[in-house]
Order: C-alpha cells, then sequence, then structure tokens
C-alpha cells in the first residue's frame, strides 16, 4: 500500500487546474490526474507525493558506483529509490524503475529515520538518492537527509538535474554530494532523446558550483552517434571549464542497448577514452571512463605533478594514497573533493538489504 504525503511547490490556476512547480515540465492538474513523473498527484484541492516512504529496494555500494569518485573513496552507501521520472529518456539504463508505473514495485517500507538507522547498520558513510531521480521525491529525500545528518551520516543525490530554481535551493541545502547527468551538450538531443531541455540542467550545475557547498561530479553516458561526436564533446568540456573549473570530476560512461535504444550498439572502449582525451586537452584535472575495466581511466591522478594517487579497476578501489586531508603525498598539491582515512575499499560488489527492523 502506497503512502500519500503532502507535496510541496505548486500552485492553483485560474481555471481550476493546479500547477506543479518542481521541475520545467510545470504539469497542470485536474482532480486525480498525475504528473509526467506519475508519482505527484492532484487529490482533492491539493498536490500528493504518492510514494513517499516506500522503496523499490535498498543497497549497500561502492560510492565509485554513484559513480563519486572524490567523495571519501572506497567508502560504503546505502542505495535506494522510489518509482517514476520526469524526464523521458529513450535510453534509460534503470527503466523498470524510473519508468514503472506500478505502485507494487515499491516493496520496502521505511521511513526517514529507519532509513538512517539502516545506514547506520551496516556502516554505511552515506545514503544515495538513486535508481530514479530523487526531484520527484524531493520530499521523502530531504526528510531523509535531515535524519541521515541526525546520525553523522552524509547525503548523496543523483539526478538530472532537471527542477525550477527555488525547490532546487530547499532541496541541495539538505545535499553533501551529487553526481548530476548532464546527457548530451545540445538541445535537440534533450528535447528528442530525454523530452527535456539542456538549459536548466546547466542552470543547476551553475548553482552548484557557485552558490552551494554540495561536492558535485558530472557523468555523460556516451551513446553511439548520438552524443558521441567530438565537436558536442569538445563545446560540453570547455564549457564545463569555463563555467565550472577545472576541478569538477567529469565521467564518460559506456552505454548499453536498452529500453527504447535496443538498435544502438555498445560503446566501443575507445569512445571513451577519446572523450577522455579531448576533456584533458581542454584544461579539466579529473576525467574518468566507467561501465569498463580501464585502469588509467579509473585512476585520480595529481594534476600538478602526475602521480597515481586513488587507483580503481571499474568500482574497485585497490589503493589510496591521499591523507584525510586530499594532499598528493609527493607535491602536496591539494586535490579537489572530500576525503578521509582510508584502509580498504568497499568492493566491487552490490549487497541487497531489507529495510524492515
Amino acid at each position: 500500500m502506497t503512502t500519500n504525503a503532502p507535496a510541496r511547490w505548486w500552485h492553483r490556476l485560474d481555471d481550476g487546474r493546479i500547477q506543479c512547480d518542481l521541475c520545467p515540465r510545470d504539469c497542470r492538474l485536474h482532480e486525480g490526474q498525475r504528473g509526467m513523473c506519475f508519482v505527484r498527484q492532484r487529490l482533492g484541492d491539493e498536490m500528493v507525493l504518492a510514494t513517499y516512504g516506500r522503496s523499490s529496494g535498498f543497497c549497500m555500494d561502492p560510492i565509485e558506483k554513484k559513480p563519486l569518485n572524490h567523495f571519501h573513496p572506497g567508502s560504503a552507501v546505502l542505495s535506494f529509490g522510489t518509482a517514476g521520472c520526469n524526464l523521458a529518456c529513450k535510453f534509460c539504463q534503470n527503466w523498470d524503475i524510473s519508468k514503472s508505473r506500478e505502485m507494487d514495485r515499491l516493496m520496502d517500507q521505511a521511513s526517514p529515520q529507519r532509513i538512517a538507522e539502516l545506514a547506520r547498520e551496516r556502516g554505511a558513510l552515506s545514503v544515495a538518492f538513486t535508481y530514479n531521480d530523487p526531484v520527484i521525491f524531493a520530499e521523502y529525500a530531504m526528510d531523509a537527509a535531515d535524519a541521515c545528518h541526525a546520525l553523522g551520516i552524509f547525503s548523496v543525490a543523483v539526478t538530472a538535474g532537471y527542477m525550477h530554481a527555488a525547490p532546487r535551493r530547499e532541496f541541495y541545502a539538505r545535499m553533501d554530494a551529487a553526481n548530476v547527468d548532464l546527457k548530451g551538450f545540445t538541445e535537440d538531443f534533450y528535447f528528442r532523446q530525454t523530452g527535456g531541455h539542456l538549459a536548466p540542467v546547466l542552470d543547476t550545475l551553475q548553482y552548484l558550483r557557485h552558490e552551494t557547498s554540495c561536492w558535485f561530479e558530472i557523468t555523460t553516458l556516451l551513446i553511439p552517434g548520438h552524443n558521441d561526436g567530438d565537436a558536442e564533446i569538445e563545446a560540453m568540456t570547455r564549457w564545463i571549464f569555463d563555467a565550472l573549473g577545472p576541478d569538477v570530476p567529469l565521467h564518460f560512461t559506456a552505454f548499453h542497448p536498452d529500453y527504447k535504444m535496443m538498435d544502438v550498439p555498445p560503446t566501443p572502449p575507445a569512445t571513451l577514452k577519446r572523450a577522455r582525451t579531448i576533456a584533458l586537452a581542454n584544461g579539466l584535472h579529473h576525467v574518468y571512463t566507467g561501465n569498463v575495466h580501464d585502469l588509467e581511466g579509473g585512476t585520480t591522478f595529481c594534476p600538478h605533478c602526475r602521480a597515481a594517487l586513488v587507483r580503481r579497476d571499474w568500482y574497485l578501489v585497490m589503493d589510496c594514497a591521499l591523507d584525510a586531508r586530499g594532499k598528493c603525498p609527493h607535491c602536496g598539491t591539494r586535490i579537489a573533493g572530500h576525503f578521509g582515512s582510508f584502509e580498504r575499499g568497499f568492493g566491487r560488489r552490490r549487497i541487497p538489504v531489507r529495510a524492515a527492523a
């Protein structure tokens, strides 16, 4: 049974409908209708979040799986999501959750307090709101983040960054770290392949960089023939350097055929390496390849002396030479990010857990 909770960020229209003000879709609803995300619904004269307190499942993951390479490398994170999404990506890799219209997929019930307690019990340093976009269950995620902070646990958002300015301020005030999907770098790609627009995502990235203390990294899934051209990668990485600075980590990850793009081949490893070369040439300090075995593309290098500081193979952290302050032991350069003492990595395995006490 799903749980309805009052939703925030909406207003009444003169024509009798109510408008959701959470994201740029601006869904306008009559009685009983749901927004494009499917989880925000009009009931009576108000809007509710229909998935509050319900999850599609919990797992223990390495933080590198989010992916976050500069936020306490090797640490464990408790991951969970709900159902639905406010984008319509044809290439969605979690479509069975994000595109779900079946509330019975939400098999685990957990209050924000229980989520924090579960993270502490399992030894997780942080909780990640992931699998589907936490923007659409922002009220639940924010309450869970508050509960986590009360127990000394970090909060992490894995998101497409597609939201309006007012909820964005409240949401990221509660997040310690985020990974934002920059799905491409043309309006045409966003409109045709995600049903959204590029500008709001760029606004979110600039907001995070210039107006918050939330650590963030960027991921771009490179899809053959769609967003992997040299010109687009050149433009994107130059924009990141100019607008966000050289120290924001960028992850190029490999696509595999899924959902509505079963006819598109997997991303060749050479494409990821080519994109990484372009990004490094444009001045970015920390550029990674993902969803492939690539020791060089997974390693954190000192931007000054080029020493290998955190060596990774896929999600496995093999060794970490950084101290808790994140300084290179060879030249003393401070590496951008949040670091702590490192004994051994969590490993690459995902471990399912149940929220029931």
